[in-house]
């Protein structure tokens, strides 16, 4: 069953009993994500569902390839989000793991995206650090419940093939002077668990409704290494800093806010010991691996992602000793 066919999705929905027998819909094929089939659904009294339906082969340009078992872990992880951040995701209405589905409520009109937002040059401090808190919030409180949390988390398979593969592996392969960089964070990531991971946390994850960010896409959540959320999604600020010329003091800026407002929402948790030195590599790979990896950035050229693997191949060379540091010199690369 293809939910982007509107018919069959009708049918489907009346033949489960999520809708009445005779009940229309109207159905809006959303873009963007490349993972997931996923679909605006409007029913006539005003409820509106997202709902998505893993893929097995991903729609980029090289194969990747992953189960479609994984919406079932994003249903876990949305409920699981639900009780640690409350109202900061959509809340869960369905799943389906036979049809590998679930929905979701849609978050009201009007509300952005708040990768678009950071691309149009708007970048607001108080979405920067809610970006820090939510991420830190998630970590501190994952780690309070890890005896409850670990066993659920515990299968990595879907980081496997979705993040580690596709950005760490193939990237070592494609840039054979970092492998040595990459073999060793590979094996420390895999050995360090600590947290619940979201692992895909990112302004493109990110609406914006009321002011207040909504976090969604949870398909790579588990039990981890937290420095791999920072590491992804400062490499997302950086990867910015080094596309918009014109904004790129404020986004190297917000990006120390958003570690900082990261470290208030964690506090003294003892979990936090050596984090700072595994983010800056953790960085450093994801920005490698957005210009070389198997999913680059799109807002990024040809011509951007060879300035972009430049930089992060000499930052690697000689990694920064803090993330103030590792900003500092990104900034001044990207500025020559």
């Amino acid at each position: 069953m293809d939910i982007e066919n509107a018919i069959e999705l009708t049918e489907y929905l009346r033949s489960t009993d999520r809708i009445g027998a005779n009940e229309r819909i109207s159905a809006h094929v959303l873009c963007g994500g490349v993972s997931n089939r996923t679909v605006l659904v409007q029913r006539f009294d005003g409820t509106q569902w997202v709902i998505k339906q893993a893929l097995e082969k991903l729609r980029v340009q090289v194969d990747w390839f992953s189960s479609p078992k994984r919406i079932e872990r994003e249903a876990l992880g949305m409920r699981w989000l639900a009780k640690l951040v409350p109202d900061s995701v959509a809340r869960f209405v369905f799943e389906d793991p036979h049809n590998h589905l679930l929905a979701m409520e849609a978050v009201p009109q009007p509300f952005s995206t708040w990768k678009q937002v950071l691309l149009d040059g708007q970048i607001e401090r108080e979405l920067v650090q809610q970006f820090g808190w939510l991420l830190g919030t998630i970590h501190r409180r994952s780690a309070e419940l890890a005896d409850e949390i670990r066993t659920l988390f515990d299968d990595r398979q879907f980081f496997e093939s979705l993040r580690l593969e596709p950005y760490y592996e193939y990237t070592s392969r494609v840039e054979p002077r970092s492998e040595s960089f990459y073999q060793e964070l590979i094996e420390c990531t895999r050995r360090t668990r600590l947290t619940l991971v979201h692992g895909d946390y990112s302004p493109k994850n990110i609406l914006v409704h009321q002011q207040r960010l909504i976090l969604i896409d949870h398909e790579v959540i588990h039990f981890g290494d937290p420095a791999f959320d920072l590491g992804f999604s400062m490499a997302h600020l950086l990867s910015k800093a080094h596309s918009l010329a014109h904004c790129r003091t404020q986004l190297c800026a917000s990006t120390i806010d958003f570690w900082l407002e990261y470290l208030h929402a964690v506090g003294s948790a003892l979990w936090i010991d050596n984090l700072e030195d595994r983010a800056v590599r953790h960085s450093l790979a994801c920005l490698l691996a957005r210009a070389r990896g198997r999913s680059p950035l799109e807002y990024l050229d040809l011509q951007a992602r060879d300035r972009q693997a430049s930089f992060a191949l000499e930052l690697i060379r000689n990694v920064p000793n803090s993330l103030a540091e590792l900003v500092s010199r990104w900034q001044a690369l990207c500025d020559k």
